[in-house]
């Protein structure tokens, strides 16, 4: 009897242990630049931030600033936000600048995704 009580339990142990135990995927933003010709855009300044929508406004936790690169893109990773489990992650406000040149736009970061923008700079 006392097998049979000390299997079950290490059984039941084992199936909550291998179920619970799931390894968070990367949760990314690419951004990729682009001018009014269509064209890549290499050494843009591209920063990625939010804006509280509640009053009063709370510190913010994301304000990232990243160069392009020879693809036209930049890349953030926000593994530090998301916790596996949470319902959303954040929408960013995004900001592209290279010289005179400027752009903006918004994106969505859903969980365990890579998440993709192109803003235009103009």
């Amino acid at each position: 009897m006392k097998s049979i009580l000390l299997y079950s339990l290490l059984v039941v142990l084992e199936v909550s242990f291998s179920s619970g135990c799931r390894k968070k995927k990367d949760t990314t933003a690419k951004i990729t630049v682009r001018d009014a010709t269509n064209s890549l855009v290499i050494g843009a300044t591209v920063r990625v931030y939010a804006v509280s929508s509640t009053n009063p406004h709370p510190p913010v936790t994301v304000d990232d600033t990243q160069t392009s690169d020879y693809k036209g893109e930049a890349n953030f990773n926000y593994n530090n936000i998301y916790q596996l489990g949470q319902a959303g992650v954040a929408v960013l406000n995004i900001d592209a600048s290279k010289g005179t040149a400027t752009g903006s736009g918004i994106i969505k970061i859903q969980a365990e995704t890579e998440n993709t923008q192109t803003v235009y700079i103009q």
